[in-house]
């Protein structure tokens, strides 16, 4: 079956079992058959923060994730235990490209209790230490490098691939700073990272420079951001080994959309990212427009087949909300 076609059952099976998405697209006059991705209604990100959204009855909810909330009221998705399981083996499908079939030895740029937390900081870590063994939490209880630690880690592991993960601003604070200091070798390394570029944006540190600067003061070569939300959990967006862009999988895709007229851009040109994916049914999250723009680079002409492309930043607060009410209204 084609991504289009899946999606579109995707749609008649939200439509089918909620009644608040049935009353958006009948609202909207949608239709039942799309010609592409492009064509199927998209609800706004924001919408799950406001609404309790879910394709199940109440005592088939294994668990809700939340989202951080940073900017008001947290993203509630509600998961059975078939999407709660399908998840990780998304994500496993996704990251084993890079990472291959086996777990290695792992160094969290993190403390060990954030795992204990409901943010999506805590959430990451915790999904992500599922591909490690021998896990080494590179941060105390205070959030200051545990040098002597990095250094048994790498005295231990560092002869061989190993896996690191961290969100952005703290992966270079607390690992490259701390390595760079103490000339400490990376080179096996294979580092996933997410969580923006806004604060390194003080430092003039983007993705290049971040990359140029681990190569360069600590052999780590092996770098994957990736771009991700709770709202489709289990679906990653992934970096390619050069840096050229992140790459949909198989079971996803975007589309960036012109923030005026709300049609796809041609390559090259930006807009809002919206995410596609057939993971999401426990809730009708397969169709979500973010809050980010992005820009489409090309499709199957890079380091990996697909389309790939690169988020560019947050919308303004005020276009989000005005997208946001058209829709829920």
């Amino acid at each position: 079956m084609s991504l289009v076609a899946e999606l579109a059952e995707l749609t008649a099976h939200h439509r089918a079992r909620c009644p608040e998405y049935n009353r958006i697209l009948s609202a909207l006059g949608t239709g039942e058959s799309f010609t592409s991705v492009a064509d199927l209604p998209w609800l706004p990100v924001r919408l799950f923060k406001t609404h309790a959204l879910k394709s199940i009855p109440e005592h088939e909810v294994f668990r809700v994730l939340t989202s951080s909330g940073t900017t008001g009221a947290p993203s509630r998705i509600f998961l059975d235990k078939a999407a709660a399981a399908a998840q990780p083996r998304h994500l496993a499908s996704t990251l084993q490209r890079v990472l291959g079939p086996s777990r290695l030895p792992m160094l969290v740029v993190d403390r060990k209790s954030i795992m204990r937390s409901s943010s999506a900081r805590g959430a990451g870590v915790l999904g992500m230490a599922n591909f490690g063994r021998r896990h080494v939490y590179l941060l105390d209880e205070s959030e200051k490098p545990d040098v002597s630690a990095l250094q048994r880690f790498l005295a231990e592991h560092g002869g061989e691939p190993f896996l690191v993960f961290g969100f952005t601003f703290l992966v270079w604070q607390h690992l490259y700073e701390v390595a760079r200091e103490h000339r400490l070798d990376l080179s096996n390394g294979i580092l996933i990272h997410s969580g923006g570029w806004k604060k390194l944006a003080e430092k003039a540190v983007d993705n290049t420079e971040f990359r140029r600067r681990f190569a360069e003061d600590t052999g780590l070569r092996r770098i994957h951001n990736y771009y991700g939300m709770v709202e489709q959990i289990g679906t990653v967006f992934l970096e390619g080994p050069s840096g050229d862009g992140l790459y949909c999988p198989e079971f996803a895709d975007v589309v960036i959309r012109d923030p005026r007229t709300w049609a796809e851009q041609p390559v090259g040109v930006p807009g809002v990212i919206e995410v596609v994916s057939t993971l999401p049914r426990s809730y009708p999250g397969h169709v979500l427009l973010t809050e980010d723009l992005g820009v489409c680079h090309g499709i199957d002409d890079g380091d990996w087949p697909g389309k790939r492309f690169s988020v560019l930043g947050r919308l303004p607060k005020a276009e989000v909300r005005g997208c946001s009410d058209s829709v829920a209204a």
